[in-house]
């Protein structure tokens, strides 16, 4: 049951921070185009160009840092087991490289998004197996 809470809790927390980063800090350090509408994959699909680069920035680093919080999270609960903690890393991976595929960025935000979400995967997988209590 621990680990049922550590994951779901874990997924929360990253996707907490996912949000907290892109949209409160990266809308508010750079604010869209008037009449965007950023839940509108129609409209990001044919916007990408009028979205700041700093804003895609913001969404490198959110996915970043949404996986390695939501994966210290995860092992902070579980306190014993790595499966809560790479259940949510895979998530969360997969959740960045669906954004990566579904909207047409440019070249670099497409690597450097996937990269830093496998380094923040290696980096949470560390982190986290320093969480676990061993006897």
């Amino acid at each position: 049951m621990r680990n049922i809470l550590a994951t779901i809790i874990g997924f929360i927390a990253a996707s907490l921070t996912v949000y907290l980063v892109e949209n409160l800090i990266g809308h508010n350090l750079f604010p869209l185009p008037d009449g965007a509408d950023p839940l509108n994959m129609e409209w990001l699909s044919n916007n990408m160009n009028m979205i700041p680069v700093g804003m895609k920035i913001c969404v490198v680093i959110a996915h970043f840092a949404g996986i390695i919080i939501g994966m210290l999270v995860a092992a902070k609960i579980s306190k014993k087991s790595m499966v809560p903690s790479y259940i949510v890393g895979i998530l969360m991976l997969a959740a960045t490289f669906y954004n990566i595929v579904m909207l047409p960025k440019e070249l670099w935000f497409n690597i450097s998004d996937g990269l830093f979400a496998i380094i923040g995967f290696y980096l949470g997988k560390t982190w986290s197996k320093k969480q676990l209590i061993t006897n």
